[in-house]
C-alpha cells in the first residue's frame, strides 16, 4: 500500500473515487428523470460552453500535455486537443436542429390509412466514457460533443497515465458544467473496474482489444450498450506506381504524429519487393532533409511512460536479434532521457510475421515494411489478419484504389494519405470486429448516443383491427389481397 501526495493511502483514494463515481451517477440519474429531454436551445448552449472551455484553457491544456508526455508539441495540442474539439462542437451545433428532427417513415395507406410514422431520437440517459491516455482531451471532450448533442448526461473517467491532464479535465468540467450534466471521476485501476460495473445507459471505451473484451463482458452482464473504439494493425498498401517521395512523406508524417502513439497511425506498410530498398532510401532522405534531429526534437512527442518505452525498444531488439534489417532514421541519443522519453523513427525491413512487431499493435515510432511479390498478395495479407481500424492505399490509379476498398474491410480508409478521416467531424469514426464496434463523430455519433424511437400515430380509415383476433372479413381481405382468394 502506497501513500499519495496528500498523505492518503492508495486504497483510501480508490475508495473515495469509487464513492464519488456512484454519487455522480445517482445525481445524474435523478436529473435525467426530472428533465429527460433538453431542448435545442439548451443543447446548443452546452456545445458553445464546451468549445469556449477548451479555447479559454488553451495554455493550461498545453502545459498538462507536456507534463504527462515529457515532451508534447504545442502546435499538435492546439490542432487536435483544442481546435479539433472546438471544431467538432461547432459542426454539431450547426446541424443539430436537423439531427433532432423527427424523420418521417413510410406507412402503407392501404393498411394504415392516414397514420403517421416517424423515428424520433431521444436521449439515452446517463452515459459513461472511459478515456485513453494518448489523446486525453480529443477522446474525452470529442465524444462528449455528440453525447451532449443527443441530450445525455455524462461521466468521464480519464486515464491514470495522464494525471496532469486528468486533473485539469476535472477542474475545467466542474467550472463549466453543472455536475448533474457532466462530471469527471479521477482514479486508478479500482475505479476503472468500478466504472464498468455501473448500469450505464451507454458506455464508450477507447483502448486495447484485450481490455475491450473485458469491458464488453462486464457491460453484457448488465445489458449495457457499448461503443468500443479499439486498436489494430492499420496497414498502408503501397501500389507499384506510388513508391515515391510523396507517399513516403505522407506515411512518415502520420507515423511521426504522436510518435506513433495513435490508434489510426500506419502500423505497417506493404511495398513491392523490388522497390523495398527504394522505399527505405526515400525514408532516409525524407528524415535527413525535412526532419533532422527528429529523435530529440521538440516536435517529437515523448512516449507516455518508461514501461511503454521499454516495450517499444523490446520490439526492435527482438527484430534485430532475429537478423532483421533494422534502420534508424536520422540520429538519436544512445539512451533516451527518462524525463523526455523520446525515440527515433525506425524501419524494420520485411520482418517475419511471427515477430511481436507483426503480431502486436506497435504504438510507437517503429515502422515494419513488408514486401509483396504480387499486388493480390498484399490484399491477401491484410485479409488474413483481423479487420483493422483503418486501412490506407497509395496509388495513382483510381481503379486500383477502388479495388482495394472493395476487397478489404476496415473501420475507416484513406487513399493517398493516412489518418485524415479521423480529423473530419462529418465522418463516422470506429472499427469493426477486433478493432471495435459502434461509431462517434457527426450524425452517426449523435445517433449512437440516442435512442432512435419508432413512433406510430394512428389516423383514420385503416385496417389496424384486422391484425387482432377474432379474425374476420377485414383480416381475410388483407390476406386475399396478397395471395388471392382461397
Amino acid at each position: 500500500m502506497a501513500l499519495t501526495a496528500d498523505g492518503q493511502t492508495t486504497d483510501d483514494r480508490d475508495t473515495e473515487a469509487i464513492r464519488g463515481l456512484h454519487e455522480a451517477v445517482a445525481r445524474q440519474r435523478a436529473a435525467f428523470l426530472a428533465d429527460p429531454s433538453p431542448g435545442l436551445a439548451e443543447r446548443l448552449e452546452l456545445l458553445q460552453a464546451l468549445a469556449g472551455m477548451v479555447v479559454a484553457n488553451r495554455l493550461a491544456i498545453q502545459e498538462a500535455m507536456s507534463a504527462d508526455f515529457g515532451v508534447h508539441p504545442t502546435i499538435a495540442t492546439d490542432l487536435i486537443e483544442i481546435l479539433g474539439v472546438a471544431g467538432r462542437a461547432a459542426y454539431a451545433a450547426e446541424r443539430l436542429e436537423g439531427w433532432m428532427a423527427a424523420e418521417p417513415r413510410d406507412a402503407d395507406p392501404g393498411l394504415f390509412g392516414s397514420a403517421r410514422a416517424s423515428v424520433r431520437p431521444q436521449p439515452k440517459g446517463v452515459v459513461g466514457n472511459i478515456v485513453p491516455w494518448n489523446f486525453p482531451y480529443d477522446l474525452s471532450l470529442g465524444p462528449l460533443v455528440e453525447m451532449l448533442a443527443a441530450g445525455n448526461r455524462v461521466v468521464l473517467k480519464p486515464s491514470e497515465y495522464t494525471p496532469a491532464c486528468a486533473a485539469l479535465l476535472r477542474d475545467m468540467i466542474h467550472a463549466t458544467f453543472d455536475r448533474d450534466r457532466v462530471d469527471v471521476v479521477v482514479g486508478g485501476l479500482e475505479l476503472a473496474r468500478a466504472f464498468t460495473q455501473v448500469r450505464w445507459d451507454h458506455l464508450l471505451y477507447t483502448g486495447s482489444p484485450a481490455i475491450g473484451r473485458e469491458i464488453a463482458v462486464a457491460a453484457a452482464a448488465q445489458l449495457v450498450p457499448v461503443t468500443l473504439e479499439l486498436g489494430g494493425k492499420c496497414p498502408a498498401i503501397v501500389a507499384p506506381d506510388s513508391v515515391d517521395a510523396e507517399t513516403v512523406k505522407q506515411i512518415l508524417g502520420t507515423k511521426a504524429l504522436k510518435n506513433g502513439q495513435m490508434c489510426i497511425t500506419v502500423d505497417y506498410c506493404l511495398v513491392p519487393r523490388d522497390q523495398l530498398e527504394r522505399f527505405a532510401q526515400l525514408a532516409q532522405e525524407r528524415v535527413a532533409e525535412a526532419m533532422p534531429g527528429y529523435g530529440a526534437s521538440p516536435d517529437t512527442t515523448g512516449i507516455i511512460s518508461m514501461r511503454h518505452l521499454r516495450r517499444v525498444e523490446a520490439l526492435v531488439d527482438e527484430a534485430r536479434g532475429r537478423g532483421c534489417d533494422v534502420r534508424t532514421l536520422g540520429t538519436a541519443p544512445d539512451s533516451p532521457d527518462p524525463a523526455r522519453r523520446q525515440l527515433p523513427l525506425t524501419l524494420v525491413l520485411d520482418p517475419p510475421d511471427d515477430l511481436a512487431l507483426m503480431r502486436e499493435e506497435v504504438f510507437g515510432p517503429v515502422l515494419p515494411i513488408k514486401a509483396y511479390d504480387k499486388f493480390d498478395d498484399a490484399i491477401g495479407h491484410v485479409n488474413a489478419g483481423e479487420r483493422p481500424l483503418a486501412l490506407y492505399v497509395f496509388t495513382q490509379d483510381e481503379d486500383i484504389a477502388d479495388d482495394v476498398l472493395r476487397r478489404t474491410t476496415s473501420g475507416g480508409a484513406c487513399v493517398n494519405c493516412a489518418a485524415a478521416h479521423g480529423a473530419l467531424a462529418s465522418l463516422p469514426f470506429g472499427g469493426i470486429g477486433q478493432s471495435g464496434s459502434g461509431r462517434h463523430h457527426g450524425i452517426e455519433g449523435f445517433r449512437e448516443f440516442s435512442n432512435l424511437r419508432a413512433v406510430f400515430v394512428r389516423g383514420q380509415d385503416d385496417l389496424v383491427e384486422a391484425f387482432s383476433p377474432p379474425y374476420g372479413p377485414a383480416a381475410q381481405a388483407v390476406v386475399d389481397a396478397a395471395f388471392g382468394p382461397a
